[in-house]
């Protein structure tokens, strides 16, 4: 068996290969159309001296070039590396150089920040789909015909990086096996469908986060649905899209559903949508609410992280939306919840959430740390109880991420670049609940002594160094932070000290 995840592109191809597969503005693309680019660009990039195993970058927004880039590469037996087209040239560059990136596929938006990280990683080719390095490869790669090699299921097809709590980015390891298997268990649900062939799939979260790459394009890819992309949300033009497109399945995260709960027109936009799921952050309760009646529709809530491809449960298994609940594991998963010790919990209380499967990672780049024990079994640092029908409902977490709009953002990165300014001599980032973005990234700064020091200050200084979703939205600048004994920050008793919500203005 070929496992590679480009043979789901093939496959929906050969089913239907004049019928609309990709549409990016005004333009449709056929199946035919993106599964000959995709060849094209495999074999290009073989001619241009890349080999099995090499990683490939995509700084790259939400575009077809995108998706010919993801499958020409994975068809090509290379690893994409998706990144944050937002991010600041000091992350992509620390992030070309951890990967060991052959190549970086940028757009024109994107280009200055990648020939500013180019000293990271000499040896790593810039191309530009603006350019004519792009249409080349793709030219020479359409007159050549590439030997196509079963791809094993283990094999990598994607380095997605999400940092831990130490600040120093990690890239999660999956194969095409682990990516197959998870859109294969969501295509199994039925009732109602997950995908089917004939919907018209809304792609509005980013397809460098593995929620819209993997759940959003990869499961519409493979059910052979049209998908629909669009660069950036916008609740006004968003439903405006939805509406004109006939869109009947949409994949968003909780700010986006809060965002049209306050525009003008939703029930009409919403005329042909049958299925909503959300994902990347808990989904209030009130915003689950209010959209029922604003529209007679009920979102479908999963969970999910990097690590697992992504999704481990939704509602979508019992067929039954919940409000506050992120339903049951998909078919084909163990899920436990267990204390610190491993012991599973009694029922009903919460433990944190062990995962095995064939959708869980290989163990974070380059050597498999941090991955699934010798059982299979994979902790995911998030706490969770089951209710009496065997819902998930999500606690808390054990570790310190926070989860900006669905986008993970680490305490220490930030800390980091803080403590880099003139005049800090200590810096501690936590995370706070907000309506908008599910939380909001705050930080406590200790100036040094005798040193003046401003949030403004602070402010500008990350704006240089960091993406915008990661810059704290409140600073506080105080006289002292509270320490445990061995002089670490207590982060539990920050609350404590400075007060909640936000910590002050």
């Amino acid at each position: 068996m070929n496992a590679n995840i480009a043979e789901f592109l093939r496959a929906s191809a050969h089913r239907h290969p004049d019928a609309a597969c990709v549409v990016a503005g005004d333009t449709t693309y056929t199946w035919a159309e993106i599964d000959r680019a995709a060849d094209a660009l495999a074999a290009g990039l073989v001619q241009r001296g890349l080999h099995a195993g090499d990683r490939v970058a995509l700084l790259l927004g939400n575009c077809v070039e995108f998706v010919i880039a993801y499958y020409g590469a994975a068809r090509a037996g290379l690893v994409s590396v998706p990144l944050n087209p937002a991010y600041t040239s000091p992350e992509v560059a620390v992030l070309l150089a951890d990967a060991g990136a052959r190549m970086l596929i940028v757009q024109p938006s994107t280009e200055r920040v990648a020939e500013e990280s180019a000293s990271a990683l000499p040896g790593c080719e810039i191309v530009s789909t603006a350019s004519r390095d792009w249409a080349e490869i793709l030219r020479s790669g359409g007159d050549a015909v590439l030997a196509e090699v079963a791809t094993a299921p283990d094999a990598l097809a994607l380095l997605l990086f999400t940092a831990g709590t130490s600040g120093r980015p990690k890239g999660a390891m999956l194969t095409h096996g682990a990516l197959r298997a998870n859109i294969e268990m969501l295509l199994s649900l039925t009732e109602p469908p997950a995908v089917v062939d004939d919907d018209v799939v809304l792609v509005v979260l980013p397809m460098f986060h593995v929620y819209g790459l993997n759940t959003a394009l990869g499961l519409a890819v493979a059910a052979g649905a049209t998908v629909v992309l669009s660069d950036r949300f916008d609740p006004v033009e968003s439903l405006q899209l939805i509406a004109s497109r006939a869109v009947t399945t949409v994949a968003g995260a909780p700010a986006m559903y809060q965002a049209w709960c306050a525009t003008p027109g939703l029930r009409e936009a919403m005329a042909t949508v049958r299925l909503l799921s959300s994902g990347g952050a808990p989904l209030p309760v009130r915003v689950f609410e209010q959209f029922a009646d604003l529209t007679g529709l009920r979102i479908f809530e999963g969970y999910g992280m990097t690590e697992t491809a992504p999704v481990v449960a939704t509602t979508l298994v019992s067929g039954s939306p919940k409000a506050g609940s992120v339903g049951r594991p998909l078919p084909g998963l163990d899920l436990r919840l267990a204390d610190e010790d491993g012991t599973e919990v009694d029922e009903g209380d919460p433990g944190e959430v062990w995962v095995r499967g064939p959708s869980v990672f290989r163990g974070y780049w380059p050597d498999g740390a941090g991955g699934p024990d010798a059982d299979g079994w994979f902790r995911s640092g998030d706490v969770a109880y089951a209710d009496e029908d065997g819902d998930l409902h999500l606690v808390d977490r054990r570790r310190e991420v926070i989860l900006v709009s669905g986008f993970n953002v680490y305490p220490r990165e930030i800390e980091l670049v803080i403590d880099d300014l003139e005049g800090v001599a200590e810096a501690a980032v936590v995370g706070v609940p907000d309506d908008a973005t599910g939380e909001a990234v705050t930080a406590l700064v200790v100036a040094r002594r005798g040193a003046t020091l401003t949030a403004e200050q602070i402010a500008d200084h990350c704006a240089t160094r960091l993406a915008r979703f990661k810059c704290p939205t409140v600073i506080r600048v105080v006289e002292a932070l509270p320490h445990s004994a061995t002089g670490k920050v207590a982060k539990g008793r920050l609350r404590d000290v400075y007060g909640d919500a936000g910590y002050g203005s």
